[in-house]
Parts: structure tokens; C-alpha cells; sequence
């Protein structure tokens, strides 16, 4: 204390200059590496998502065309019915007698007094242009069963004998159909560096109709 009686205050002392830019420094270095590994992340997680979809859409397409395959040829009340009628590596027409009526129906749709049953009757196609496999019932219009698809191809055997099974030669001695199906990723993934950033997934089955050839 003063001889005046008052009090001596103490200049207050706040950060300097060098203090400061360290500061920001710190700060600058917590920010970057929060935003880095927040990318990360996110493309990871990107990636996964799509690769599911991917592993989805393939799934979804092999179940379809398995059950529907599996109906070639059914004619539970005899009739004529044409197991199948056009192959090749690319695709494949099948037909059905869904409804029993002793014949199959080739035109028409499901509400069509011409068709019943329009299901009796299922094209598969591969659109390699546009990575896609296609499906049409009877004449009806053409809808993509799955999209990102970079290969597609089927396969027919004769009835196995032992433990191989020989190409067939006709649609009317196929009794096995196999089915292979690689699917791509909607989008390239920058962290993958092969197959130009797009990851890939194939899915094979093999098909034995029981009703073709009888």
C-alpha cells in the first residue's frame, strides 16, 4: 500500500504474439486430423453401403431367376409345353404351365382377358451396353431385373453321368442350367485401384428343373 493510501494495481498480462500462433497451431493440427478422419470414414462407410447394394441387387436377381427357372417345363396336366424354348450363353426363354389348363400363354398380361396367366412364358436377356439383365413375361414390355452387372452368362448340361455332366447339344436334352452373374458398384471407390475404382462380386448356381424332359 501507497503512503496515499491507495492501492498499486497490477497491469494485467495476456497472451503474446508467438502464444497465440501456437495456440492456432494446435488447434489447426486437432481440426485437420478430426476432418481426415472424418473422410475416411465417411468413404468407408461409402463403400460398404454400396458394395451391400451391389451383393443385394445380385441376390435378388439369382433368387428370381432360380425359382422361375426351377418351373421349366411344369405341366401338371400334360399339354404341350416347351421346357425351354431359346437358349444361348446370353440368355434364355422358359415355359410353364402355371395354371394347369394344359397350355402355355405367351401373350398378354396378368389383367388380359387373352392371358390368365401371363407368367407361363419368361425371357432373360444380358444388355451388355448397358450393364443390365433384362426379363420379359409373354410379349409384355422389357423390365431390368439388375442393373451394374458387368458379366452374365448361362450354361446348359445333359443329365449328369458320374461326376461330370456334358454340354447339351439341343434345348431338348438340357436338364441343368447354370447361372453366373458378377455385379459391379454403382459409383468407383477412389481407395480401390484396381478394376478402375469399381469393386466387383460374382454369384454362380446351378439349376436342375425337374420337369424338363418329361
Amino acid at each position: 500500500m501507497s503512503l496515499g493510501g491507495k492501492a498499486k494495481s497490477r497491469p494485467e498480462r495476456g497472451f503474446t504474439l508467438v502464444e497465440l500462433m501456437v495456440a492456432i497451431g494446435i488447434g489447426l493440427v486437432v481440426l485437420a486430423s478430426v476432418a481426415t478422419t472424418f473422410t475416411s470414414q465417411s468413404r468407408a462407410y461409402s463403400a460398404q453401403e454400396q458394395i451391400n447394394q451391389m451383393e443385394q441387387n445380385l441376390r435378388g436377381a439369382m433368387d428370381i431367376m432360380s425359382r422361375e427357372i426351377k418351373m421349366a417345363g411344369y405341366k401338371p396336366n400334360g399339354g404341350t409345353v416347351t421346357g425351354v424354348v431359346s437358349y444361348s450363353t446370353t440368355g434364355l426363354t422358359i415355359q410353364a404351365d402355371v395354371d394347369g389348363n394344359g397350355s402355355t400363354c405367351t401373350a398378354g398380361t396378368m389383367s388380359s382377358v387373352v392371358c390368365s396367366t401371363a407368367y407361363e412364358q419368361i425371357a432373360y436377356a444380358y444388355d451388355s451396353a448397358n450393364k443390365k439383365i433384362t426379363r420379359q413375361v409373354a410379349d409384355g414390355t422389357v423390365t431390368t431385373l439388375a442393373e451394374n452387372i458387368s458379366a452374365f452368362s448361362f450354361t446348359y448340361s445333359q443329365a449328369q453321368s458320374g461326376s461330370t455332366a456334358a454340354a447339351a447339344t439341343s434345348a431338348s436334352n438340357i436338364r441343368q442350367i447354370s447361372i453366373s452373374i458378377t455385379g459391379q458398384t454403382a459409383k468407383p471407390d477412389p481407395g480401390y485401384t484396381s478394376n478402375g475404382g469399381y469393386r466387383t462380386v460374382t454369384l454362380s448356381a446351378t439349376i436342375t428343373p425337374i420337369n424338363l424332359g418329361l
